[in-house]
């Protein structure tokens, strides 16, 4: 059988970067994403919390991933789950390859402190479970 080319598929950045940052927020450890920039705290329309993405000339893509981690932890276990976890999500559901996630470890967050909700860190609609 041989494949027909129909079409271009065109992903939006926007997407890679909610599969990052839910890919990320799902590891165990990991209390929440940080934004890096003080105007994306502030801002309605910042919707990348804490996930930043570059394209290369090459086409070499590059993540940095901005988290606090929950204490008690193994910071570096933990990082290396994310990196995991972000390489694979983004294979998997967008068939890209991320070169390198690198992971920005901003702060630890005290024992019983809840984590915010998932729908809270993207705002995204999809995410409801209706």
């Amino acid at each position: 059988m041989t494949k027909e080319n129909v079409g271009e598929i065109v992903i939006a950045p926007r997407v890679l970067e909610v599969i990052t940052g839910i890919a990320s927020a799902k590891v165990e450890g990991v209390h929440s994403l940080h934004n890096k920039k003080v105007r994306d705290g502030l801002s309605k329309t910042a919707l990348n919390r804490g996930v930043y993405l570059q394209t290369d000339e090459a086409g070499d893509v590059t993540a940095d991933i901005y988290v606090y981690l929950e204490y008690g932890v193994n910071v570096p276990t933990v990082s290396m789950n994310i990196q995991r976890a972000v390489k694979t999500a983004v294979a998997n559901y967008a068939d890209v390859v991320v070169k390198t996630v690198n992971i920005h470890v901003d702060g630890i967050v005290p024992d019983k402190t809840p984590k915010p909700d998932l729908k809270d860190l993207f705002g995204e609609d999809f995410l409801d479970e209706e």
